[in-house]
């Protein structure tokens, strides 16, 4: 008999956490756009700002930098400030870095106010993913996950077509305009809608006065996230790793991160509780994450270039061309978000990276005069794994967390996310130019090099997916044991 409400629980979510969800994703949708759109344009602003391309990736550079410093705050912002405030400031802080971008009059007030867009943005998107998980309360993941990964499923896909669209027919000025709907209307509905006590409460310790922030740790983290994607960014543009621009960053990057390890092992209340990853589900979805890295993002890379410079499509006809893989992502949201929860994370995520990879594999045999249509229809299935791929990782990094838990896991979902995509980009970046080197008579060649490395990382994925939790089982007994005494048992973190 008590087996039936066990099973009947996650059917139906709660429709104030749908809500909940709806409402900080019409805000993050701002971030997603933005970044992708922001992509397309590199070359275009260069010219329009009369520079270097090599300063004008500065544009992209110092967001990722601010994104660094601001990620690892959200933890102490969440417990000063409560998720409501926090939320609807790092909205505000976008909007007014959005705003001053449209407006920058040179390539320095340019880069400024991108780096307040990415301050704003790296506050967003950890609080976001960590207020909807909290209010989840650990049931129904899988169906919950379906809404949060909307705008990272869509974003990729659409940015580069609005971009693209903006570029050929307004001024590129328009770009950080497309924000402004996004956050205000973000902030209308948080400050109307978001409940004040859903946030994550202050600790334990609140009785002792508001929580302090770990200033060692952040003087640590931070920077070392910073220099560490600086350093990967710098290897895109010179042209392999070896690079003292790329070398040295790395360097110190590194020791910063393994210095910060070594100082959040040793304190009882560090700004980012790294001890998580010595929990499987944590510690193998921010491996996945990381690693994906290589193809989803490279692959992002790759395949606007390659509708550009060999098939000769324009910016917005190469948006156009990956429409598609944005079909397939939405189709992935409809039918594999309602069985995370059946089947788990880990046969999930491992089918979406084979077909990841199986659906790159027909533009590693590519040509300039491959049939579109043939090539449309693999990128519906790319999208298909990919938003196969999003979602169960997204799931498996908060089983069996507490709410003082999930913002921690956040960040470091989110930052081994950022490194990881960084770290794919650049290395097909110098696949990419070091085959075209090698072949310049060639390019084709040379982007199909990229495809089929791009390919061979996604597979590589599949064998990391096996280490993700797999379905979760509650017996009944547990379920009583849960329902009697308020507290998670062992039994609901249980991976077989």
């Amino acid at each position: 008999m008590a087996r039936t409400p066990a099973k009947a629980a996650p059917e139906k979510l709660d429709p104030a956490l749908v809500r909940t969800a709806l409402i900080l994703i019409v805000g993050a949708m701002a971030v997603i756009f933005d970044t992708t759109i922001v992509s397309v344009a590199l070359h275009t602003l260069a010219a329009k700002l009369d520079t270097s391309v090599a300063t004008v990736q500065w544009v992209t550079t110092g967001y990722l930098l601010a994104l660094g410093i601001a990620v690892p705050l959200s933890t102490w912002g969440l417990q000063r400030f409560g998720g409501k405030r926090l939320w609807i400031f790092s909205l505000a802080v976008f909007l007014v870095g959005s705003v001053g971008a449209s407006l920058a009059w040179n390539i320095g007030a340019l880069i400024g106010w991108r780096v307040v867009q990415g301050l704003g943005g790296g506050l967003m998107l950890p609080v976001m993913t960590t207020l909807i998980f909290q209010a989840a309360g650990g049931k129904s993941l899988g169906r919950l996950v379906t809404y949060v990964a909307l705008p990272a499923l869509l974003g990729p896909i659409l940015g580069p077509v609005v971009g693209g669209a903006i570029l050929t027919h307004l001024d590129w000025r328009f770009m950080f305009w497309v924000n402004v709907p996004f956050c205000v209307l973000g902030i209308v509905l948080a400050w109307r809608h978001l409940n004040p006590e859903s946030p994550v409460r202050r600790g334990a310790d609140a009785a002792a006065g508001r929580p302090k922030l770990d200033l060692p740790g952040l003087l640590l983290i931070a920077p070392g996230t910073s220099v560490v994607l600086l350093g990967l960014a710098n290897a895109g543009t010179a042209g392999g790793f070896a690079h003292p621009n790329v070398v040295i960053p790395l360097i110190i990057g590194a020791a910063l991160l393994i210095a910060f390890t070594v100082y959040a092992l040793r304190t009882r209340r560090p700004l980012v509780e790294i001890r998580l990853l010595a929990r499987r589900p944590v510690a193998s979805a921010s491996s996945v994450l990381f690693f994906s890295g290589f193809s989803l993002y490279g692959a992002m890379l790759l395949l606007p270039l390659y509708y550009q410079q060999i098939r000769g499509s324009s910016a917005l006809a190469a948006g156009v061309m990956l429409v598609p893989q944005g079909v397939g992502a939405i189709g992935s949201r409809i039918v594999v978000g309602g069985n995370i929860d059946r089947f788990g994370s880990r046969v999930i995520a491992a089918a979406g990276f084979a077909v990841v990879a199986a659906a790159t594999v027909p533009f590693a045999l590519a040509g300039p005069h491959t049939s579109a249509w043939q090539l449309a229809g693999w990128l519906v299935l790319r999208g298909f794994g990919l938003g196969a791929v999003t979602m169960p990782v997204m799931v498996a990094a908060y089983i069996g967390l507490d709410k003082q838990e999930i913002p921690h896991s956040s960040v470091l979902t989110r930052t081994t996310q950022q490194i990881g995509g960084s770290f794919g980009t650049a290395v097909l970046a110098v696949i990419l130019e070091g085959a075209i080197a090698a072949h310049p008579a060639a390019p084709d060649h040379a982007f199909q090099l990229a495809f089929w490395w791009s390919a061979g990382f996604s597979l590589v994925a599949v064998l990391l997916s096996l280490w993700l939790p797999g379905a979760q089982r509650e017996p009944a007994a547990a379920s009583q044991a849960s329902n009697s005494s308020g507290e998670p048992t062992p039994a609901s973190s249980t991976a077989s």
